[in-house]
């Protein structure tokens, strides 16, 4: 059999990379993903799934949920363009203005594994103590290396926290490139957002999921931006990039006010955990504005494991944040079997 030598025909970028790990660990109670524990009317999908013709392709444009996801957040629909799920928008972002490409760490791994698998340059900037933006170092770097685009996502996963406003502001006012603000978690937050801003600043972009609010298995995701933007990022767009059931179900949830009431119980239940995992002796809880809560202890990794073994699967950051623990917001009951367990294994 002819050999091939793949180390001449890959990528020199993709050559060095590591492919994105999401390992599925059985367990009780899963609480290391960011989803919403709550899943949508599964009668609702059932119709809405009964309608759809298999045979036929889904609309290129997906021109009844962009409709919908406008009155949602409050844009038209041209100011809207379609994903599967946020990872995808992000590649095509940067396949439409590549980089340099700039983001503060910790943050969402992806911003860094796409500019790198397409050959941009990938610039991290530390955040500082407070888990904010280093606004002094950011500008230096903005000034010197000139970013074509900048990955600021707010709430930040996995620390949990809103970025400061003005200094988000102050990078959009200084920088000559796209300021892409992920809001993913913005629903769980009690800020409004930057969706208000959006007319001021033509630069501006921000991206909006429906992973964290129960739809998750859907992947759809959305960037909302002056339709100029949408226009350049629609060419390098896949074509039927979002399916006809993920379409459907996506528009009804969008019109469905019972995502609401999910959002507003999460939030409730992360302050209980919260408030209960700061009486819990070598356990430090970080504030969160998103679905779940970052928490440093003395030994991460006898943690997880003394968890795992009691049926409770949480995210060990050991990559990106050194001495902590993630974990997701479940339901109530979930959130008690969780802080039961992290009481008699805390180390």
């Amino acid at each position: 059999m002819k050999k091939i030598d793949l180390g001449k025909l890959v990528r020199p970028s993709v050559c060095g990379l590591r492919a994105y790990s999401a390992k599925e660990i059985p367990c009780k109670v899963k609480l290391d993903a960011n989803e919403s524990p709550y899943a949508y009317d599964s009668r609702k999908i059932a119709k809405l799934a009964a309608a759809i013709r298999t045979n036929r392709y889904p609309d290129p444009e997906s021109r009844e949920l962009r409709k919908a996801a406008g009155k949602r957040f409050g844009v038209s629909s041209e100011n809207i363009l379609q994903g599967n799920g946020s990872d995808e928008l992000i590649y095509y972002l940067i396949a439409a203005f590549s980089g340099p490409v700039l983001f503060p760490v910790p943050t969402f791994s992806m911003y860094g594994i796409i500019s790198r698998a397409l050959g941009e340059t990938d610039i991290a900037v530390p955040l500082d103590g407070e888990f904010d933006i280093d606004l002094e170092r950011t500008l230096r770097v903005v000034k010197k290396e000139k970013p074509k685009l900048i990955f600021l996502s707010s709430p930040n996963n996995p620390t949990g926290n809103c970025f400061s406003s003005e200094r988000i502001l102050k990078i959009i006012e200084t920088s000559k490139g796209i300021i892409v603000v992920d809001e993913a978690y913005q629903p769980f937050s009690s800020e409004k957002g930057f969706l208000p801003l959006l007319k001021d600043y033509p630069n501006l972009v921000i991206m909006r999921t429906l992973s964290k609010i129960g739809l998750a298995a859907l992947r759809v995701g959305f960037l909302i931006a002056d339709p100029q933007i949408i226009r350049e990022v629609n060419k390098v767009r896949l074509p039927f990039n979002v399916n006809s059931f993920s379409q459907a179900i996506a528009t009804a949830a969008l019109k469905d006010r019972g995502l609401d009431s999910a959002i507003r119980n999460i939030v409730s239940e992360r302050n209980r955990l919260f408030l209960a995992m700061a009486k819990i002796d070598g356990i430090k809880p970080y504030p969160s504005e998103a679905n779940f809560v970052l928490f440093e202890v003395k030994d991460p990794v006898a943690t997880y494991n003394a968890l795992l073994k009691k049926g409770v699967l949480v995210r060990n950051l050991a990559d990106s944040m050194k001495g902590c623990l993630r974990v997701t917001v479940g339901t109530p009951e979930e959130n008690t079997v969780f802080l039961k367990a992290l009481k008699e294994c805390a180390i």
